[in-house]
């Protein structure tokens, strides 16, 4: 399909590089432009990009009322080229459709989903940050828009893109960890439901437990199974720990744990990392252990926006506090920090296809 450009006259855009004085943050800013399609009559239709702006909703539209709608989050960085490059982006169309199919959303081809994307970056390309570790971060999202008070799945829906020029995520490296609460209390899935997708339910469902986290003095959560013996997320993150012996061990990826791309990564580039990384299912006891016997040096998660957070100790609801290793960011998170982002960056050489450069198409 090709996409209709409505775009904002030249007086009110950006025409010169974006260069911020000062620390942008995180998801706060906005572009110039986003991009639409429509879902209606079986078929996604009239894909366009037009000027940032509040969208017109009938009060009655399903997703306000029964929380159909799913998202991604990918980033894209300016190389030393500057140009402005992807990374992994299909893994994130790929993931979308699951996320459809689990909360019966219609899927969007994946090369159309790129293409979106790519479209919106060309167009909006002035907005990159001009600033050490700085991105465009990338949201795509879909929801369900038709005027019906009867549960069951929408017939109509909106895709929709928008970026987010955002500065780094730690400013100053890798320097300090994080705490977690271990919560029998709070569960984030069970089996069966939803806990594979990007369901924006999901993270509604999960602000409770991060109140309650913030009670205990932790930033987030590590959510268990069901049973509360095994070890499942961190957060939105994925968990992962680090052997004295360097391995990386990651939780089995199961229907109750959403595949992290940043996950998915480190696993496929462990002769990259200097390491073994692989999955198993984590035991709780095990686990904890594994860090009191210096068995488990490292800890922390996975996920888009920091790449690595660090966790340097863990919280019961009882008080009791365990230290991973010495409390400090051990050497192996500092060292697959630095190699992810550098891959990002394109200082080291991306495997084939992970990195792809925004074509300059746009009118």
């Amino acid at each position: 399909m090709d996409i209709k450009y409505n775009l904002k006259s030249a007086s009110e855009r950006r025409t010169e590089p974006f260069k911020p004085e000062g620390d942008v943050g995180f998801g706060r800013l906005r572009t110039d432009h986003m991009f639409l399609m429509d879902y209606r009559d079986g078929q996604w239709c009239d894909p366009r990009i037009v000027p940032y702006g509040p969208f017109e909703m009938a009060p009655g539209a399903m997703t306000l009322h029964y929380g159909q709608s799913i998202f991604e989050g990918a980033k894209a960085f300016m190389h030393e080229d500057g140009e402005i490059y992807t990374f992994r982006l299909n893994k994130n169309a790929e993931r979308m459709n699951r996320s459809a199919d689990i909360v019966c959303i219609p899927n969007i081809d994946e090369a159309m989903q790129v293409k979106a994307i790519n479209a919106l970056i060309d167009v909006d390309r002035l907005w990159f940050p001009q600033q050490d570790g700085a991105c465009l971060y990338i949201r795509p999202f879909i929801f369900a828009t038709e005027d019906r008070l009867s549960v069951s799945p929408s017939q109509q829906y909106t895709f929709c893109v928008m970026l987010s020029p955002s500065g780094a995520y730690y400013a100053s490296g890798v320097n300090n960890g994080i705490r977690l609460l271990i919560t029998t209390k709070f569960h984030r899935a069970v089996s069966g439901g939803t806990g594979a997708s990007k369901a924006s339910g999901n993270y509604a469902a999960s602000l409770r437990a991060g109140k309650a986290a913030a009670e205990y003095g932790a930033a987030q959560v590590l959510y268990l199974d069901s049973t509360n013996t095994q070890i499942e997320e961190v957060g939105a993150m994925n968990h992962f720990h680090i052997l004295k012996d360097g391995t990386v061990i990651i939780p089995t990826f199961t229907d109750t744990i959403l595949k992290s791309i940043t996950s998915q990564s480190i696993l496929e580039l462990g002769d990259l990392l200097g390491c073994e990384v692989r999955q198993e299912t984590v035991m709780l006891d095990k686990f904890v252990a594994d860090i009191e016997s210096g068995e488990i040096i490292e800890a922390g998660g996975f996920g888009t926006a920091a790449v690595v957070s660090p966790v340097s100790s863990y919280i019961f609801e009882d008080g009791r506090i365990i230290t991973v290793g010495d409390g400090n960011v051990g050497p192996n998170i500092k060292r697959i920090y630095k190699v992810f982002t550098e891959l990002q960056k394109g200082h080291i050489p991306a495997p084939a296809g992970w990195v792809k450069r925004i074509e300059r198409v746009a009118p």
